[in-house]
């Protein structure tokens, strides 16, 4: 075996903690809590759904935790999917993690972070033509600074690991600094009401087709509690801190999310949330005016970073992995001397993530992302279930806390929210089984290619 070829072990648990908030935090519990408050009308209804999501994501972190500890290696659930269920699976799972794991979400927040930049500083007609690409392809000021971002980020962890993750730490840290300093002057000095708290029974809205749309939703903006187990090859002492960090960088996001949740409801009464896009924003105006409202929305918009970096860093893992196992391309599997990082993954991802930006297809993409990563992730636990029969005797350096009762309650979510999802809008079993046909067409060649 090349060592040379290999992903090193240099990330602590500091760091791995890190990465899964900043993959977790994004645009969606800054947007999202608007139009759950315009479905549910119930601003502890709405808490309450947050908190569920909570223990949801919580679920996926501790079963994960015990994946991780057996297999500390690159690229989650394809490693897990392989071990357990079987190869196919595996490769399925690394081929969506490609598309809408990681490309799709990179566009998406790039664009988000593009506009909510123009528009801190008055500069909402960056949405207009500058030129065109190739004389057919529309560029604006939006996609290029989203294009900008991706090649800055995609560079400084192709750079090096320890640079990528120094990047990574500063700009999570100071997502946190100004999420906790947003809430803690919000509560002290900021101008809302505990009024806005008063509502109906909370049983009126939970027992609601509204509620189970609105934990859809919320399920999706805790995505990324299992950011740590895609790196598993780069953690020191992974039986240890993969599960530590899946632990305690999702109970971190729970609580901020909670935190934030009730901020806006103190911000905003039930009139000015519903229906509310920017809801951080407009939260930030209504308790401190509009001038130093503005600092914190632009601070948030900086906060968008962090997770477009993460992302960044944490995708070409699964491709690397992939490759390693003959599964993908062999070049996408090389590690550079040099910088000791996948490089040509991480090209690889920047590429199709530039060209969703390009083309804008990351829209229809992202109406079925919810629905093939919870498909992939509750196999993933099922996986969990099948090795403890087949294997009772494998090593296990951590076993998930509450089994059976909590890789049970996590598949059996996951399988509600794939079900009102397909109820919700019926296409994304034509999107999403669409990619994970055509992934297994590409699995099928690989597979009957001879090795060389």
């Amino acid at each position: 075996m090349d060592e040379n070829n290999q992903l090193k072990r240099s990330i602590g648990l500091g760091t791995a903690i890190i990465l899964v908030i900043a993959n977790m935090i994004g645009t969606g519990v800054f947007t999202t809590s608007g139009f759950i408050m315009a479905d549910l009308k119930n601003p502890n209804a709405m808490i309450l759904c947050w908190f569920i999501g909570g223990i949801l994501a919580l679920t996926g972190a501790l079963c994960y935790g015990e994946l991780g500890a057996i297999y500390p290696k690159a690229g989650g659930e394809y490693v897990f999917l392989r071990e357990s269920i079987g190869k196919p699976f595996g490769f399925l799972s690394g081929w969506v993690s490609l598309i809408v794991g990681f490309s799709a979400p990179i566009a998406a927040a790039s664009i988000a972070f593009s506009k909510y930049l123009f528009r801190s500083i008055g500069a909402e007609a960056s949405g207009e033509g500058v030129f065109n690409l190739f004389g057919f392809i529309p560029l604006t000021f939006y996609t290029i600074t989203g294009i900008s971002v991706i090649l800055l980020f995609s560079i400084a962890h192709w750079y090096s690991l320890s640079f990528g993750s120094r990047v990574q730490n500063i700009l999570t840290s100071f997502k946190i600094i100004v999420i906790l300093t947003f809430i803690m002057l919000g509560f002290f000095i900021g101008k809302g009401s505990l009024d806005n708290f008063s509502s109906g029974p909370v049983s009126e809205s939970i027992f609601t087709g509204q509620f189970a749309s609105s934990l859809i939703y919320i399920s999706f903006a805790y995505s990324g509690w299992n950011a740590a187990a895609y790196i598993g090859s780069e953690i020191k002492e992974p039986s240890r801190n993969i599960p530590l960090s899946l632990l305690w960088g999702t109970i971190v996001v729970m609580a901020l999310y909670l935190l934030l949740n009730l901020l806006f409801i103190y911000a905003l009464p039930i009139s000015e949330m519903t229906g509310i896009e920017d809801v951080g924003a407009t939260a930030a105006i209504s308790l401190f005016g509009v001038k130093i409202g503005r600092i914190f929305s632009g601070a948030i918009t900086v906060c968008l970073l962090s997770v477009i970096s993460a992302m960044i860093m944490t995708g070409p893992r699964v491709y690397y992995a992939m490759a390693k196992d003959n599964a993908f391309p062999r070049w996408f599997g090389n590690v550079s001397p040099k910088h000791t990082t996948p490089g040509k993954a991480i090209l690889l991802q920047a590429a199709i993530a530039i060209i969703m930006v390009i083309t804008s297809s990351f829209d229809k993409l992202m109406m079925y992302i919810g629905f093939t990563l919870s498909l992939f992730a509750m196999l993933t636990v099922i996986g969990l279930m099948i090795l403890r029969f087949k294997l009772p005797g494998l090593e296990r350096p951590y076993r998930t806390f509450g089994y059976p009762v909590t890789p049970i309650l996590f598949i059996l979510s996951n399988l509600w929210i794939i079900v009102h999802s397909i109820k919700g809008n019926p296409f994304v079993v034509i999107y999403g089984g669409g990619t994970i046909v055509l992934g297994l067409f590409v699995y099928l060649y690989y597979y009957f290619k001879p090795v060389k």
